[in-house]
């Protein structure tokens, strides 16, 4: 087998194989690259009930596998490349703390890995446990140049010694010696943390945006490491590896494989440097890892001459890999029906799992999930379904004014008439809060709204702070996506209502909505008076899932039927500046976005989609 040279940094290791017996190949030749990113915990295949799905099941490890499987054996010199939030999103990874998906990722040979935010959701020990240095549990070669040790100025309860100050936490690139091409991997992370967990969560440790980093360290890898190809692997999230293609646009970068956003580039982002020509090609493929994307780039005498990229959606049409299946089912048994079902502690609350998570809970009237394009009712950027059922469970179990929820982006998609499993609602609240009510001011309600549209609709990009609108129940508004010179960022909202009257600044008002006892005073990150934590029967915690699981259980029929469109947008969002469809408008909330430019035709070299793509329904 071909043996690939393997620089981490700037030391050298000799390290892994790449496809089977792919033999060694000259600097004109090509390189293939497989990007999978943001499973969020999905070990099986969901639903799509999205208008670009027809209620069929997608995702699933065992198939992804088996596709990785089929482009490693059809194509030469191929590496691996995955991104984005994988350890958080199910019942299976909270309760084992990542391990359950680890376990069977380990399984599929990644040559690098760009971690996501979620990724710290343990904690930053848990961090380093999983994914840094030689005893990595996870050793998928985590890249990440945004992501320091803090010092003692910047946090002085940092959890590691003076030595490790203002240091990166994981190596910044991995150079792949392929053959006879250098392949420079440069890896970014969010520049956030899962802060909803608790402030303290990613202690230790601190992040930027990527900018300065990529203005130096992409020269590095050039003219410096001598590397023939930049592949930037970044969990920055769609719209800001745009904005950072476009700062930098003739500094080198060749491909950006995105993730964070969840948005699926059904036609490639490319931009070109004016200058040269030099094309940047960006892509993102969704989340649960229902789409991966193949791209394979020719290079010659050090520069990239031309590339061609396919989707690959993940669906019942691909045969699952039996290795991975059996390796699925034996991590899912403890969790699952049957002899070895065990109960589990919730490592960040203590709540106790009782039964198995494919218990049938409930059922919903309408689909359930956030994910609708930007130019259609309801889009998942300022509201979804699953959030309007998850907060009414909220209010209802608390007595509450207010049910909350941040505006997350993950969660799974449950079809209309189908059953609530356990397994969803965990799906939905993967991250071991517990449900309490506290009092707020309604000036603090206003702050709050104002906050979210504007860090998710500034046309500023680099300040969107990550998420959706939060939403609500018993709360109704206005919103007006766009600013005029001179607004604040509160202009956008108007017409707030509680239970149907206007909403009193100066009142008080209870709240419920997630709480963690790492910050006692806090209630969904806002500071709330006499706090009240929902409880079992025995006075025991309980998690949030199993909150949602009473109220389900407590309804008529056992059947949610939410009601939605709480949120009136007053003026349509801007549409979609690429040639796909959105959640999230890529330039925030601006009348006339400018234009990102995709791959279409003329000199741009592009593949259609596999027989197991349905991408007329996904295009503009």
């Amino acid at each position: 087998m071909q043996k690939v040279l393997v620089r981490l940094g700037v030391s050298l290791i000799l390290a892994g194989t790449v496809g089977l017996g792919a033999p060694v190949f000259a600097k004109d030749d090509e390189i293939t690259l497989i990007h999978t990113g943001d499973f969020h915990g999905h070990l099986v295949p969901r639903q799509n009930v999205r208008s670009d799905g027809t209620g069929r099941m997608e995702g699933g490890l065992a198939r992804i596998y088996r596709k990785i499987q089929q482009i490693r054996s059809d194509k030469e010199n191929v590496l691996l490349l995955h991104t984005g939030d994988t350890i958080q999103g199910s019942a299976e990874v909270l309760y084992t703390r990542g391990q359950a998906i680890v376990d069977v990722v380990n399984l599929f040979g990644i040559d690098a890995y760009a971690p996501g935010n979620w990724e710290f959701v343990y904690g930053t020990e848990r961090f380093l446990e999983l994914f840094v240095g030689p005893e990595a549990k996870a050793p998928w070669n985590a890249i990440a140049a945004n992501v320091y040790y803090s010092t003692l100025k910047e946090d002085p309860g940092t959890l590691f010694p003076p030595d490790k100050h203002g240091k990166r936490v994981t190596p910044p690139y991995l150079i792949k010696e392929v053959g006879g091409i250098k392949v420079g991997l440069l890896g970014f992370t969010t520049d956030r943390g899962p802060q909803v967990v608790g402030t303290k969560v990613t202690q230790g440790f601190k992040f930027t945006k990527g900018d300065i980093e990529v203005e130096q360290l992409v020269p590095h890898l050039r003219n410096v490491e001598k590397v023939d190809v930049v592949i930037m692997m970044s969990e920055l999230g769609l719209a800001n590896n745009i904005r950072l293609a476009e700062k930098f646009p003739g500094i080198g970068i060749d491909v950006i494989l995105s993730s964070d956003m969840h948005e699926e580039t059904r036609q490639p982002v490319v931009v070109t440097d004016p200058a040269t020509g030099a094309e940047t090609v960006i892509i993102e493929e969704g989340q649960d890892g229902t789409m991966i994307g193949e791209i394979r780039l020719k290079i010659k005498n050090g520069r990239m001459t031309a590339w061609k990229w396919k989707a690959h959606n993940i669906t019942d049409k691909i045969h699952e890999d039996q290795r991975i299946a059996a390796k699925v089912g034996e991590v899912r048994k403890a969790f699952v029906s049957g002899p070895d079902f065990v109960e589990h502690f919730n490592p960040l609350n203590g709540a106790k799992l009782r039964r198995p998570i494919d218990t049938v809970i409930g059922y919903t009237a309408i689909p359930l999930h956030r994910s609708n394009f930007s130019h259609e009712e309801m889009p998942a950027v300022i509201e979804g379904s699953s959030h309007a059922f998850l907060t009414d469970a909220f209010r209802a179990m608390t007595g509450a004014d207010i049910g909350a929820l941040r505006g997350f982006r993950y969660g799974t998609h449950i079809v209309a008439g189908g059953s609530i499993k356990l397994e969803d609602l965990y799906h939905f609240i993967p991250i071991g809060p517990q449900i309490a009510i506290g009092e707020i001011t309604g000036g603090q309600l206003k702050s709050q709204i104002a906050n979210a549209a504007d860090g998710a609709l500034n046309p500023d990009v680099s300040k969107w702070t990550g998420g959706w609108l939060f939403n609500f129940s018993g709360v109704t508004m206005d919103i007006d996506p766009y600013l005029l010179p001179g607004q604040l960022p509160a202009a956008r909202v108007s017409n707030i209502q509680v239970n149907g009257m206007p909403l009193d600044d100066a009142r008080t008002y209870t709240y419920a909505s997630y709480w963690y006892a790492n910050d006692p005073t806090l209630i969904n990150v806002l500071p709330a008076k006499n706090i009240r934590l929902v409880k079992d029967d025995n006075g025991d915690p309980m998690d949030g899932a199993d909150v949602v699981a009473r109220y389900l259980e407590s309804l008529p029929g056992r059947t949610a039927n939410p009601q939605v469109n709480r949120i009136r947008l007053l003026q349509p969002l801007p549409p979609s500046p690429a040639g796909f469809y959105v959640m999230q408008p890529l330039r925030g909330a601006t009348l006339t976005p400018a234009p990102i430019h995709t791959a279409k035709k003329g000199g741009i070299h592009r593949a259609a989609d596999d027989n197991d793509s349905d991408d007329g329904q996904r295009q503009d």
